[in-house]
């Protein structure tokens, strides 16, 4: 049961060879078991999640039938859940109660789905490792002494490791994709705007989006059918029809054709990488699609405009973050400017002051229209490159990350090498495209590598088609981490 995929599951929950609470207290207990080695969560309620399985059996009792009922999902701690501890990984919010659900919170609790609970990450969603958690790093389950990406790593370790069969993440310069490459999963995230924002605690507005983790690209079909969806609370969320994007998962390759960039296929890749996406590529041809040579040529210049854009977003952000209405507060303080002051020295981490210092002065006086806007100039041009490849092709592929996951505690000391582990998936989301990742080999060490897919706006349907024939074709996605099998 704990190597089924979601459809498997809602069969077994309907046709009563499973209940919702079974199956969640299977989960529970491989939770308990590996929770010590991996810290793939920071809260779990058992009371709470069996009680929401109870009601899924009485709605399946009465005969309902939806694709996630019963199901039991873990979620992102950056994601608001009325009554559950919602931290984003920081001392800030360690204690913070979440009042209402976020608005993907409230979709799954419509399909009847199951909170599992809240998963590991960097510290307000701002890392690519996941050791920048006020809780401690999680660890990558193919080894325990490797990272598992992030900044959703939690969520990413917590599938790999058959803690949960499915999870929600964040994507804002590559959170999703870069642990599910990491860790040997599948991962979305969606064109901007189709997953609502709302009681998701904001790093960087014009670049987070909501997204899912599953073992294969099936699953993330039915997790983003039940995510996406017009949300007026949300200023951002795009009023479109809902789609099955499911529909397309069946359809042969045939015609299409896949764009190679040039600029993702050159130097800074490793060559256990390079063969492993040149691996996948030749599965691809077989499967009838063609092969493009495209060119993205501003992609050089999307770490640095992003981490410009991004941390001036932050720094804006995160001051509602001072003592004053919730979360945490310094102990001892003179005046009230004092207390800010302790508050927040006491309460960020130090990649979030770091992040939060220079987007306080790239946007400061003198400064604005020398950094700021010149990123928002550049990301124009990088949305442009985008949309000229799309003319030459239906889909894009490349690695997600240049190397296999890294040691714990390598890179801490580096924060510019820790940052040039998103330079394959910045792009998308400061194009606002859809991208995700799949398993498609294995790297230096028997590390899981990650191959990338971006799409033009709104072509979710037809990067799924693509990742579930490759996912036919080979079985990188069925893998476990040994010593997680199922048991």
């Amino acid at each position: 049961m704990i190597e089924a995929s979601l459809a498997e599951l809602a069969d077994a929950l309907a046709a009563k060879k499973v209940t919702s609470v079974e199956l969640t207290e299977r989960y529970l207990a491989r939770i308990d078991r590996h929770q010590g080695a991996l810290n793939a969560f920071v809260t779990v309620d058992r009371e709470r999640s069996l009680a929401q399985a109870r009601a899924a059996d009485a709605r399946l009792a009465r005969g309902e039938r939806t694709p996630l009922l019963g199901i039991p999902i873990a979620h992102k701690d950056i994601f608001c859940a009325r009554g559950w501890l919602t931290t984003c990984a920081s001392k800030m919010l360690a204690n913070f109660v979440a009042p209402y659900d976020a608005h993907v919170i409230e979709q799954f609790g419509a399909a009847g789905a199951v909170i599992l609970g809240k998963t590991n990450m960097d510290e307000f969603a701002m890392g690519s490792s996941t050791e920048n958690s006020h809780f401690g790093p999680a660890r990558n389950p193919w080894d325990p002494a490797r990272v598992p990406g992030g900044s959703s790593g939690g969520s990413a370790a917590a599938v790999a490791a058959r803690l949960a069969p499915c999870a929600t993440g964040t994507d804002t310069g590559g959170s999703i994709r870069q642990p599910a490459g990491f860790c040997g999963i599948s991962g979305i995230k969606p064109t901007y705007g189709l997953v609502s924002r709302y009681g998701l605690i904001a790093y960087a507005s014009s670049l987070d989006q909501g997204g899912a983790f599953a073992r294969g690209a099936a699953d993330l079909a039915l997790l983003l059918n039940a995510m996406a969806g017009f949300d007026a609370r949300d200023s951002t969320s795009l009023e479109r029809p809902k789609e099955d994007y499911a529909r397309d998962l069946a359809r042969p390759l045939a015609g299409m054709r896949i764009g190679l960039p040039r600029e993702y296929f050159g130097a800074g890749m490793d060559a256990d990488v390079r063969a492993a996406v040149e691996g996948a590529l030749a599965v691809l041809r077989t499967l009838g699609a063609t092969a493009v040579e495209v060119g993205l040529p501003n992609s050089a210049l999307s770490v640095p405009a992003y981490y410009v854009i991004a941390p001036a977003e932050a720094s804006s952000n995160l001051a509602r973050f001072d003592g004053v209405r919730y979360g945490y507060r310094a102990p001892e303080y003179g005046d009230l400017a004092d207390m800010y002051r302790k508050t927040r020295a006491q309460g960020f981490g130090t990649e979030v002051k770091r992040r939060i210092l220079v987007g306080t002065y790239v946007l400061s006086h003198g400064y604005y229209d020398a950094y700021y806007l010149q990123a928002q100039r550049v990301r124009r041009l990088i949305a442009q490159d985008f949309v000229a490849a799309f003319g030459e092709c239906d889909l894009l592929i490349g690695p997600t990350s240049p190397t296999v996951a890294f040691p714990v505690g390598a890179q801490v000391s580096d924060p510019v090498q820790m940052y040039l582990n998103d330079i394959y998936t910045v792009g998308p989301n400061l194009a606002g495209l859809p991208a995700l990742s799949i398993p498609c080999g294995f790297g230096a060490g028997g590390l899981p590598v990650g191959l990338q897919v971006v799409g033009p706006y709104f072509s979710e349907a037809r990067m799924l088609n693509l990742a579930h024939q490759f996912q036919l074709a080979t079985d990188w996605h069925r893998r476990a981490p040994p010593g997680f099998a199922a048991q």
